[in-house]
């Protein structure tokens, strides 16, 4: 049987805080999608992540041969960028995950983090459940480098109050809750020239790259590095 022709058994439900909708976790077979509710397609599905590789990949680059670095990754998912960022890294990184609604930490310990290969599971990882804005408050250089995939681009989709997360005073913030040289890299499913403008504003070195949703083909999305010099 061909795997559009098996239905979707919906595993489980979860209320996004502060009035910002509902996410329905379904699987066919291997295949898991991830959707909010009374919104048409889906926010994310197990057979595309290329791009959320590429997020961490791109993202800690830079962090290859460091040791005891930190990485901070906004938004758990489908966990593909948590996993990357562990790959990418010595084994004396931290990488903390930051999700704001729970259930979605719990989905992934349960069956959905097999198709990352349960990177909740490394003894590398620390987990926050909370706003990844909370990090930022202090603006005390923590992190090597920061990789945000909180929504769909800088626009909020699932979270309207994903907004400030991307307005320069927020940036700023960030730019001094990283290291000189550290990295902030952030995914969007389109190119928003505005908000490239909106990271040079808050002194960082920015550079645009296109990334494809599979490997070598499917929908084009878009990873800004922001780099603290």
């Amino acid at each position: 049987m061909r795997i559009d022709m098996i239905p979707w058994n919906l595993l489980g439900t979860a209320t996004i805080p502060n009035n910002g909708g509902e996410l329905r976790l379904a699987q066919r077979d291997k295949e898991f999608s991830i959707a909010l509710k009374g919104v048409r397609g889906e926010l994310m599905n197990s057979r595309v992540h290329c791009s959320e590789l590429a997020l961490a990949d791109l993202g800690c680059a830079h962090l290859e041969a460091v040791p005891n670095a930190a990485v901070l990754v906004g938004g758990m998912g489908m966990g593909f960028t948590l996993a990357a960022a562990l790959n990418a890294t010595t084994a004396t990184t931290k990488v903390t995950v930051a999700e704001l609604v729970p259930d979605v930490i719990e989905w992934n310990k349960g069956p959905l983090g097999e198709c990352a290969g349960y990177p909740l599971n490394n003894p590398r990882t620390v987990v926050h459940v909370g706003d990844v804005a909370e990090f930022f408050v202090a603006q005390q250089p923590t992190f090597n480098a920061i990789l945000l995939d909180v929504d769909n681009g800088p626009e909020g989709f699932t979270h309207a109050d994903n907004n400030s997360l991307y307005s320069l005073d927020s940036l700023q913030a960030i730019r001094n809750t990283l290291h000189k040289g550290g990295v902030l890299a952030v995914w969007s499913a389109w190119h928003d020239p505005s908000f490239t403008t909106q990271i040079k504003k808050a002194k960082f070195k920015v550079d645009v790259k296109t990334v494809r949703a599979h490997k070598g083909k499917g929908s084009k999305h878009t990873i800004y590095l922001a780099v603290k010099g």
